[in-house]
């Protein structure tokens, strides 16, 4: 039991680090962000996102691959290749339709950052338990 404290307190402190980094007032400006990273280095790109190697982690160290912790994986998985795209359309093309162009202008709440902190732990949570 004390494991599965241990997993999902490790999970909320990465999940924390990840809101952190990509936090952003406007949807443009996040993509903006995990691009310099990109143009850094793919591999930094895909550091920016430690809770998903945690999650494979936890898959492998605990052999619990249940609903939720595939949940969690195919969100995780979601979420990455969703960036790279947009990356790839808005500045590797530079083709960017006028309704992904609306999309970038969206202001984003700062509470929604920390969506993840509750939802992605919660669901590990409930995978261990």
């Amino acid at each position: 039991m004390e494991n599965i404290f241990l997993l999902t307190t490790v999970l909320i402190i990465l999940e924390l680090f990840e809101a952190i980094v990509q936090r952003a007032h406007i949807f443009g400006d996040i993509i903006k962000r995990l691009y310099v990273w990109y143009h850094k280095s793919i591999f930094l790109f895909f550091l920016a996102h430690p809770t998903f190697y945690f999650t494979l982690f936890v898959v492998i160290a605990t052999d619990i691959l249940n609903f939720s912790m595939v949940m969690i994986i195919a969100m995780k998985v979601f979420d990455i290749f969703y960036k790279l795209e947009l990356i790839k359309v808005i500045y590797i093309h530079q083709k960017v339709p006028d309704e992904l162009s609306a999309i970038l202008q969206w202001h984003i709440p700062s509470w929604f950052f920390f969506t993840g902190v509750i939802l992605y732990p919660s669901l590990l949570f409930l995978a261990l338990a």
